[in-house]
This record gives C-alpha cells, sequence and structure tokens, in this order.
C-alpha cells in the first residue's frame, strides 16, 4: 500500500519553504538532473604582474619582516605595559607614570626587531625551500621552521639551536594546519 501524500520527488526545501542552498537530484527524469559550472575568469595583465611581484622571495621576505615587526610592536607595548615597577609603593605617580612609559617603549623596540627579524627569517626559508622543491607542502613548512628555530636561538650553542629548530618546527606546523584548516 503506498502512501499517497509522497510524490516520489525529494524536495530541497527547509521547513519555510527557503531553499538550503544544497540541490538533490530529482529521481522523476535524467534530464531533470543539472550540474553547476562555476565560471573561470582568466587573470588580466595587472593581476599577473601583481602575483609575479608577491612571487619573489625577497619582496616578500621584506614584506613579512615589516608585518612582524609591526606584531611585534605591539605586543611590546601590551606586555611593557604590564610590567609593574619593583618599587611600586615609593614611586610617585608621575614616576610609575614614565618608567611605565619606558618600559613600554624598550619592550616595543625588543620585541620589533626579533618579530621582523624571525618573520623575514623564515619567509625567505620557506620561499627558498618552496622555488627548490617546486612544491608547496608541510615540507617546507618545517625546513623554514626549523632554520628560524635554530638561527635564533644559535647564540645559546648548538643544543640550544637543536631545541629552537625541533621546537619552531613543530609549532610551525601546528600553525600550517590550524591555518589550513580554517581556509
Amino acid at each position: 500500500m503506498a502512501d499517497s501524500t509522497s510524490s516520489g520527488k525529494e524536495s530541497s526545501n527547509d521547513s519555510d519553504g527557503t531553499s538550503s542552498g544544497f540541490s538533490e537530484p530529482m529521481a522523476e527524469t535524467p534530464q531533470a538532473q543539472v550540474t553547476q559550472v562555476n565560471s573561470f575568469r582568466m587573470p588580466n595583465m595587472d593581476e599577473l604582474r601583481a602575483q609575479e611581484v608577491w612571487n619573489n622571495c625577497a619582496i616578500r621576505s621584506v614584506a613579512s619582516g615589516v608585518m612582524g615587526g609591526g606584531l611585534g610592536l605591539f605586543m611590546g607595548l601590551f606586555l611593557g605595559a604590564l610590567d609593574n615597577p619593583l618599587m611600586q609603593d615609593e614611586m610617585s605617580a608621575r614616576q610609575q607614570f614614565v618608567y611605565t612609559a619606558k618600559q613600554m617603549g624598550r619592550r616595543s623596540w625588543s620585541s620589533c626587531k626579533t618579530f621582523a627579524v624571525m618573520g623575514f627569517v623564515f619567509s625567505a626559508a620557506e620561499c627558498i625551500v618552496e622555488k627548490a622543491r617546486a612544491k608547496h607542502d608541510v615540507t617546507n613548512t618545517v625546513v623554514a621552521g626549523c632554520v628560524t628555530g635554530g638561527s635564533m636561538s644559535a647564540r645559546g650553542g648548538p643544543k640550544a639551536a637543536c631545541v629552537g629548530c625541533a621546537g619552531f618546527a613543530a609549532f610551525s606546523v601546528v600553525i600550517e594546519k590550524f591555518l589550513e584548516r580554517h581556509t
């Protein structure tokens, strides 16, 4: 016994009558099945030139260094504002303000330099490895992270350089996977 309310068609409408954005094929005829093809637009000359400029490792590295420096500047300002003077009870409000302003300046400049170098080295290493391998995958990120972490901690000796290499490479992979999932 067949149900009289069923018509044999699948509906893609929600309960309020609006389309959900997903279309299911109709069961009646093959002609009713329509596949939607997104149109493809060729880039114009200006877009090709801009892409070619951005593919230059030197430009990409300098841009990453500048952006890293900006991030470090703001982080230093924020973290410098959180530092409390040791002799807070003995300082006047003006002395505390001057101390905090100087501390923010020192912290922001130090963080600016560190993040600028980190961004520059990471971007340059990743770009060079990517161009040499002619692939864009997680191996480039691991190598760039290792080079960056090792070079940033090389002053501490070979053990510190190895730990910095492994730590920054692992951190880079985690960030890469996180960003890959959210794009």
